[in-house]
């Protein structure tokens, strides 16, 4: 009897010693976050493999930056209704989850990690920490998963330029800096094709090679270890992260409450919406040949003001998003890619009416492109993609129109401005110098 009930003491105490995690107790959440959520995870899904792709280049020329085959998220720091919708939407907890791995990566989306290279941590903030610490030294190392496995990770090489993407809690955030760019999570309503999503990756790194010095020359800044950027690299749902793009949408809105050309910006998206849910829901089979030349015209002039409206580091980027065209092109013609991918994307983008990216096009851009398409002799082909508009002739048709977009557009550099400060140059310039602790945690 005292052996049974000291078995059982052993157990009860073993049992409380255990650490919870969040499961869905099929409660109410919030159908908005759940969206971005999945959205979320079917975007990483379509870019972890385009990164491992990427680094077939082996690229001497660029600046490096190490990379893994797969990506994590977790829960850790949210508040409880927060964490069911991620567990529902993506089976992730406050453990460090796989969303998304590449062919051939040692980890599978679903597994949780429970150690790095022999250091464990409940702290899902501070394991993510050692993760990035790892995954730089740019050697093997051992990761324990929940199920008692262990298993070995190679960091590869890519050229710089991280491919992201905004935090769920706030998906229209687009911020592009020479060490990283968050794309807003729209991109995955494309349902990216592997070219596609292999262009997305390919045009992010070519941002920071085009356009690395003049960012730099703007503002320089050095990668801290151990700050929420570093994290952020490794996981966009992060808390901390997505606290500080929430703080960055709120300086901004308060600050642009009235901006003229977020006004045109928004009255163009609109117009176009309804026809946009009815291809989706069609399933977009020969949905562009509906597309009036006007509406083709709205959505590059809907993208024209999208670039002219970014604001700090991300405005200097700005000035070469071309410039990330061309080097895609080349690149993904290189890796055996359709180099028309950035066509197609685009057109997907101005389908459904979703100019708040940087692959739909503007009018600039679009004719830069098409010169260097008909260059390759593919100029029926990229016509075919585009339902026949030719960047040329619509080029002539908007240079007789107003400017779709304002003299005067809000910038965080005006000192006058509540986010002149923190946010002046950025969310990815801001998170080099926030820690990583986020508060709040679920312990």
């Amino acid at each position: 009897m005292r052996s049974t009930l000291t078995l059982l003491l052993s157990l009860l105490l073993t049992a409380c010693a255990a650490p919870k995690y969040t499961v869905d107790d099929g409660r109410k959440v919030d159908e908005s976050l759940l969206a971005n959520i999945r959205a979320y995870g079917n975007g990483e899904q379509s870019l972890r493999p385009a990164i491992v792709r990427s680094a077939m280049l082996k690229d001497a020329t660029c600046d490096h930056q190490w990379e893994l085959p797969f990506a994590v998220a977790t829960s850790y720091g949210w508040a409880d209704n927060d964490r069911v919708a991620w567990v529902r939407g993506l089976n992730v907890d406050e453990r460090l989850t796989v969303v998304a791995a590449a062919p051939n990566s040692p980890l599978n989306p679903g597994d949780k990690l429970l150690a790095v290279a022999g250091q464990k941590d409940q702290d899902s903030e501070r394991l993510l920490a050692t993760l990035a610490d790892a995954r730089d030294a740019g050697k093997p190392f051992s990761v324990t998963l929940s199920s008692g496995a262990s298993r070995t990770v190679n960091p590869f090489e890519v050229c710089r330029g991280y491919a992201r993407l905004a935090p769920p809690n706030t998906p229209e955030v687009q911020d592009y800096h020479w060490l990283l760019s968050l794309h807003s999570l729209e991109i995955s309503k494309a349902q990216l094709s592997e070219d596609e999503a292999l262009w997305a990756v390919l045009w992010t790194q070519g941002l920071s090679e085009e356009g690395g010095a003049r960012m730099k020359t703007y503002h320089y800044g050095t990668k801290i270890a151990g700050t929420l950027y570093n994290l952020a690299t490794l996981a966009t749902g992060l808390h901390g992260a997505a606290l500080a793009a929430q703080a960055a949408v709120n300086t901004a809105k308060m600050a642009a409450k009235s901006v003229a050309s977020e006004i045109v910006k928004q009255q163009l998206i609109e117009q176009g919406k309804a026809l946009a849910a009815q291809r989706i829901r069609e399933g977009l089979i020969d949905a562009g040949k509906e597309l009036t030349k006007q509406q083709v015209m709205n959505g590059l002039q809907a993208a024209a003001v999208n670039r002219s409206s970014l604001s700090g580091v991300a405005w200097i980027a700005s000035t070469v998003f071309d410039q990330a065209d061309q080097w895609a092109f080349e690149r993904a013609e290189k890796l055996g890619a359709d180099p028309l991918a950035g066509f197609s994307l685009h057109q997907k983008m101005l389908e459904r009416s979703l100019a708040g990216n940087a692959f739909a096009l503007d009018i600039e851009r679009l004719e830069s492109l098409s010169k260097r398409a008909q260059t390759k002799g593919l100029d029926a082909q990229m016509q075919a993609i585009l339902r026949g508009f030719k960047a040329s002739e619509l080029a002539l048709e908007i240079g007789t129109m107003p400017l779709a977009t304002a003299s005067e557009s809000f910038s965080f550099e005006s000192a006058s401005d509540p986010g002149s400060e923190r946010f002046s140059r950025g969310l990815i310039d801001a998170m080099l110098d926030i820690p990583a602790e986020s508060g709040g945690h679920r312990k």
